[in-house]
Formats: C-alpha cells, sequence, structure tokens
C-alpha cells in the first residue's frame, strides 16, 4: 500500500496532538496570506497565536459560502496563482460559482484521501472502478479518479449519461466497484432491466455513492438492484471535494471523517454555539492540511451529528450520521446544486417571460426531474404554438447551458401561478412526500 492509514488507528491524545499543530500552521498562513481571514481576526480580536488548544477553535469567526463569493475568484487563495494547479468551481445561488483551488500537494492529498476513502469503502488494488461521477468543474470524477489511481486498481473513466453504452462497459470490462450518485445508480439499474442485463451476472462488490441525498431504503433499493454492498461518501468542493469522510464497508454505520485532514464541529445552527457528540446541528469543517484554499470553521448548511465511539473495522476517527437534510434551500437533482434563485436569474434574462414561477420537483424512473413552470406575458402568450415551442426550448437551453441541469419547462398563461403576501413559495418538491 502507497499511502499512509496510520491516522485512522491512532490513540485520539496522538490525533489530537497532530491536529493542533497542523491547525496552528494553517491559522498563521491564513493570517500571513489571506487579507480575508486577516480582517477577520482582526475584527474578532484574535490571533493565529491566541489558539493554544483545540478548545480555542471556537473561539474564531465562522466562514460561510457568501465569504467565497464575496473574494471571487482568486481572493481565498492562500499561495501564488504559479502554485496553483488545479481550480474546481461549484455554482451558486446567484449563478457565481464559488472557486477553489489547488497545489500540487493539494492533490497528492486529496487522492490520499479518496484512496483511503475507496479502500474503507471495499476496493482494493485489484478491482476495477467504473467511474460515473460527472468530470469537469464538478470535484466527484476527478476526485474518484486520481484516489482510484494511487490506490493503484483500474480505473474507467466514464463520467454521467450514455447510459446503455454503461452498461454495455459493465458487461464487458466486469468492473468490480461502482461509483456514482445514488439516483443515476437505480437509473443503471432500470436501463440494464430493458436491454436484458442482470446485474446479478455482472462483476461489482461494492457501489460508493454520493453528491446527493438519500435513504436507507434508497440504500435497501440499491443494494437489491445492483447485487453490491452499498457506501455512503461525503465531500463538498469548498474544503476538498470528495473524501472527507466516507462509510466502511464493515460497518455501514456513519461515515468515518478523516480528521488527520479536517477537525469538525457541531454546532446550533440558530445561535452558532457548539454541540456535544450525539447532538444534531450543522456541520463546520476547518481544513489543517491544505496550501491553496484553506477554509477555517467554514459552515456546510449539512444537518448531522458526531458519534466518537470506536468503529467494529478498528478505525477511531468520530463518524458522522448520514446527512438528514440543509439549512438552506438548495436542491440538489441528479448530483448538481440548484437554488430557486439561479433559475430565476436565467429567466430574468429571456424576453417574453414573466417574474412568476415554480419549480416542480419530482423522483421519476429513480431519477430527479426538475419543471420549470413560468408565466409568459400576454404579447407572447398570443404568439402561434411554434414560437411557444422556440421559447420553451430556449429557456431549457439557456438553464442547461448556465446551471449543467437538465430541465422540462412548462409555459404558463399570465397570471395564472398563485401570488403570496409573504414568502413566494418556489419549489413544490414531491420526493418528500
Amino acid at each position: 500500500m502507497i499511502f499512509n492509514i496510520e491516522y485512522e488507528t491512532m490513540p485520539r491524545e496522538a490525533l489530537e496532538a497532530i491536529q493542533l499543530r497542523r491547525l496552528q500552521a494553517t491559522l498563521s498562513r491564513a493570517n500571513a496570506m489571506v487579507p480575508f481571514y486577516r480582517s477577520k481576526f482582526k475584527e474578532s480580536g484574535i490571533t493565529p497565536q491566541d489558539i493554544k488548544s483545540l478548545e480555542d477553535l471556537r473561539r474564531l469567526p465562522f466562514t460561510i459560502k457568501q465569504d467565497l463569493r464575496d473574494n471571487y475568484p482568486f481572493g481565498m487563495f492562500a499561495v501564488p496563482m504559479d502554485n496553483v494547479v488545479r481550480i474546481h468551481a461549484s455554482s451558486g445561488t446567484t449563478g457565481q460559482p464559488t472557486v477553489v483551488g489547488y497545489t500540487a500537494r493539494d492533490i497528492d492529498t486529496w487522492a490520499e484521501l479518496m484512496a483511503r476513502a475507496l479502500t474503507a469503502g471495499g476496493a482494493t488494488r485489484g478491482d476495477i472502478i467504473h467511474n460515473a461521477y460527472g468530470y469537469g468543474l464538478f470535484t466527484g470524477g476527478l476526485g474518484v479518479h486520481y484516489g482510484a489511481e494511487k490506490l493503484g486498481a483500474s480505473v474507467i473513466p466514464v463520467s454521467g449519461g450514455n447510459t446503455r453504452r454503461q452498461v454495455i462497459i459493465m458487461k464487458d470490462f466486469k468492473p468490480s466497484i461502482l461509483t456514482a450518485t445514488p439516483s443515476y445508480s437505480l437509473h443503471l439499474a432500470e436501463a440494464a432491466e430493458e436491454m436484458g442485463v442482470s446485474f446479478k451476472d455482472l462483476n461489482f462488490r461494492f457501489g460508493v455513492f454520493g453528491a446527493e441525498p438519500w435513504s436507507e431504503s434508497m440504500r435497501k433499493e440499491i443494494e437489491e438492484k445492483l447485487n453490491l454492498k452499498a457506501v455512503d461518501i461525503y465531500g463538498l468542493s469548498e474544503v476538498i471535494g470528495p473524501g472527507v469522510s466516507i462509510e466502511c464497508h464493515e460497518a455501514q454505520k456513519g461515515l468515518h471523517l478523516f480528521e488527520d485532514h479536517f477537525i469538525p464541529e457541531i454546532i446550533d445552527p440558530d445561535t452558532g454555539e457548539p454541540l456535544p457528540y450525539g447532538e444534531t446541528g450543522e456541520l463546520v469543517i476547518t481544513s489543517i492540511t491544505k496550501e491553496a484554499f484553506p477554509v477555517i470553521r467554514y459552515r456546510t448548511r449539512d444537518i448531522t451529528s458526531l458519534n466518537p465511539e470506536p468503529c467494529i473495522c478498528g478505525r477511531t476517527m468520530v463518524r458522522m450520521n448520514k446527512v438528514s437534510g440543509r439549512t438552506d434551500d438548495m436542491l440538489i437533482i441528479r448530483g448538481v446544486n440548484v437554488f430557486p434563485s439561479q433559475i430565476e436569474s436565467v429567466l430574468m434574462e429571456i424576453e417574453g417571460v414573466e417574474p412568476h414561477y415554480q419549480l416542480e420537483v419530482d423522483r421519476k424512473e429513480n431519477l430527479d426531474i426538475l419543471t420549470v413552470k413560468v408565466e409568459i406575458s400576454d404579447k407572447t402568450f398570443s404568439d402561434e404554438v411554434k414560437e411557444l415551442q422556440r421559447l420553451s426550448a430556449t429557456i431549457e437551453s439557456n438553464i442547461k447551458e448556465t446551471l449543467g441541469v437538465s430541465v422540462s419547462v412548462k409555459l404558463a398563461e399570465p397570471k395564472s401561478i398563485a401570488r403570496s403576501e409573504g414568502k413566494a413559495a418556489r419549489v413544490i418538491d414531491r420526493r418528500k412526500l
């Protein structure tokens, strides 16, 4: 094995000593190199030298996603651009992405984390990994890819889409590990059934699924339909990408969080006060090894809890429970983050469309379907059918180009969408029913 997993079974006292040393170094670098953090520390009346224990971490101010947008594109970087070898980005509520950077060492760190994650999820050097996460600015595909290569496994960089072709590759190449979003894995199962291919005749042992919330009932369905053991993985671009935490295949009970690289906290989302182990709240993460883009007390908006008890697999790092939701109104459609205001910003750029719309989310054939219902103006409503069809196609195309997610569009006649005197009911999410 070409990567180090000794941290995963390290006694708590030894691990915390490493965390403190790395935290202090990260704070000093952020203070020296990132004007945002230097200003925040000064406003809080604290210096990196004041952090003498892990308990002192709570004295530091939070970082939120809006801070990243306010410093778009490279204002949060802690190294010169000459040292940045990779840039990823994720979209935000205004359509402006949050940008993250990586040094060569960061890429090595990420690859090692993903190799460790894949190992916990059941992968070995001898496996063939069918990677159906998307490649590009989204961190999922490349994160898994580099981790698989670090592990020494064979990786098939198939990405998303071309579902029937993927089934043929699964049949011919005989991959043993599947990495994908949970909903797409079920879509693969249905496509295989339509093609007369049974997953029982394929070679899969484990699947590593993430990038969108999924329930235990969906896990059961995935395991039954795909004839494999399904493991949950967690990460977010702002922290590093996938590889922050993962379930072990032995227990499948809580995601082991790699505390040698990240310090987790659970806070009350309303007050910001830290909560003890076992209590449910918002996950906050501080990176302690990233060079190009360190994050300090980053509020993820994900709701979970932490369990410090050692696992049957032997790992001693804390486990986070499955994320049960978010504190904001973000929708996750086939692994892509979508906010209502993003849709609005696209709609308002199109002539003939009124500022009244609703987003209808449903799940059909195990895939998330987003329908945008939008009012059109009186003038547009009187246009010929061909013109209305052209308008609908334009909206779908612009949303796809801007947000990277496919939607269907329903054009509604003027004043047909209910008005509200308070907050508009923008989202109808039938997946929750």
